[in-house]
């Protein structure tokens, strides 16, 4: 038995105002060659299909496009919303796609969706939940935190020790190295501890974009097919392979963009000794900014993204977007060093902290 993991797919995703969908395309035709030679069982999404609720039209038909070939290959597709996606949206035409063996997770509804494989696999599809989301349905049970949120809804689902049994949910398993395209709740929030799948042989997890294991290889991060940050440029994406017999064996099979993503540092005369058709962001370390230096590099590289400086200037600017030890500040730091800016060097006081905490968790990605 044989199963290919994917996940934060992003279509639609933007970078810079620059579309991506072409590079996604590309990828997804890729990712359809490594099915072909590797001939899978069936094909996980472990959510974040989309990069947004409410996906473009051009979106949603790259993603209707790579679903029907999959189908044409006769496999089974088990698919997940992420913190990304709409459930409702993701759900819609379910029981009849999955006559066809696309199986797309309903919005949480207090179960989770068991498929079986085989006569001893079985699939579990947890999509994306929040607190609120399980709290509902088990009003009885203790439920504050993401932990809790899991746990509970994994402790009302029977599963077959006997089986393999593998889930795949959307969440952040604490100890998970995370990079700036992935959003961030206030003070790690969101963080779900790896113990609550002790029942399963296999976690496949999307939300984070490097490929990982978390604690144990059997708590797996796929990663998303492309770099989605300038934070991502040194990760090597790839599609995860499992391979279920007597016991569970992981490997990779490595993905090429059609562009790359890099950062390129130096003095503007020596960067324009390079050339590249690659997504670029160029930091120039100039004390004396050259005049129309964007202008003059996109003949060297076309795919310029962002240009900065990293110089005397710049390094003695203040950046209220990063703390002091260099890391982007969460919406939460934003706004309480903005509001003891504005009051004269007073902050909130912990009342006032506990409320933005809690009106910030609750806005969707869009809103913040």
């Amino acid at each position: 038995m044989k199963l290919l993991h994917l996940s934060d797919m992003h279509i639609g995703k933007r970078l810079y105002e620059v579309s991506l969908i072409e590079d996604q395309k590309y990828i997804l035709e890729q990712i359809l060659e490594i099915t072909d030679k590797e001939k899978p069982d069936g094909i996980i999404i472990a959510g974040d299909i989309y990069d947004k609720s409410i996906p473009s039209a051009e979106a949603v038909e790259v993603f209707d496009d790579f679903l029907f070939s999959l189908s044409e290959r006769k496999l089974k597709v088990f698919i997940i919303s992420g913190n990304h996606d709409s459930p409702e949206r993701i759900a819609f035409g379910s029981r009849i796609m999955c006559r066809g063996g696309i199986y797309l997770s309903p919005v949480y509804n207090g179960e989770i969706t068991k498929i079986p494989l085989s006569e001893d696999v079985d699939i579990y599809m947890l999509p994306f939940v929040r607190p609120a989301d399980v709290r509902r349905f088990y009003p009885d049970d203790d439920v504050q935190s993401y932990t809790d949120a899991v746990r509970v809804a994994i402790d009302h689902t029977e599963t077959d020790p006997d089986h393999k049994n593998i889930i795949i949910t959307h969440q952040f398993v604490t100890g998970a190295s995370r990079c700036d395209s992935e959003d961030k709740s206030v003070g790690g929030t969101d963080n779900v501890d790896g113990s609550v799948f002790d029942k399963f042989d296999y976690v496949a997890l999307g939300h984070i974009h490097g490929p990982q294991n978390v604690g144990t290889k059997k708590i797996r991060y796929c990663g998303s097919p492309l770099k989605y940050s300038f934070s991502e440029s040194d990760h090597e994406k790839s599609v995860t392979i499992i391979e279920i017999d007597d016991d569970i064996k992981i490997r990779t099979e490595k993905l090429v963009p059609k562009h790359d993503l890099k950062n390129i540092k130096g003095e503007f005369e020596d960067v324009m000794k390079t050339e590249s058709e690659d997504y670029v962001r160029i930091i120039l370390t100039d004390d004396v900014e050259t005049p129309d230096a964007l202008e003059r590099l996109r003949f060297s590289f076309p795919n310029i993204l962002t240009l900065e400086y990293d110089n005397k200037r710049t390094r003695a600017s203040i950046n209220y977007n990063v703390s002091e030890n260099g890391t982007e500040k969460s919406p939460f730091e934003i706004f309480s060093d903005f509001y003891e800016k504005m009051n004269g060097g007073i902050g909130l006081n912990s009342e006032q902290q506990d409320y933005m905490k809690k009106l910030i968790e609750g806005l969707t990605e869009e809103q913040i």
